[in-house]
């Protein structure tokens, strides 16, 4: 008898299509499975904000920013280890914005291949700071 285990799930969320395809197959050739959204707002209307597994939020984003888009989905009780990345660096401001117990790594683009394995791998295995 088969049992079939599903894959990790990873969700992406940046509005900049060339990184949403980058990371969708960067993700995938690590046997993830892998969902990239443009905006909060598609991803809070879609069924994948319990599903996911690992979150990878642009910090930076047309509609809220990927740090409203994590408070609000913890304050929703939907506990997903996050990993942010933004272009823009991180001063002290954003670093201390982002900052929860479900916060896995601040990644500023562009990020090596390792830097994001290394932060996806930390997120499967996540465990909230007690």
């Amino acid at each position: 008898k088969w049992i079939h285990v599903m894959a990790p799930l990873a969700v992406v969320v940046d509005d900049d299509i060339s990184v949403r395809e980058s990371l969708e197959s960067l993700i995938r050739s690590a046997g993830l499975e892998v969902r990239m959204f443009a905006s909060a707002e598609e991803f809070l209307n879609s069924a994948h904000p319990r599903k996911a597994d690992c979150l990878i939020l642009d910090v930076r984003l047309p509609d809220m920013s990927g740090i409203d888009l994590h408070r609000q989905l913890l304050a929703r009780g939907c506990r997903v280890p996050a990993i942010f990345i933004t272009a823009h660096g991180y001063d002290d401001h954003t670093r201390s914005q982002t900052y929860s117990d479900w916060t896995v790594a601040c990644l500023t683009k562009p990020f090596s291949e390792d830097e994001l394995f290394d932060a996806v791998q930390a997120a499967l295995k996540w465990r909230p700071r007690s």
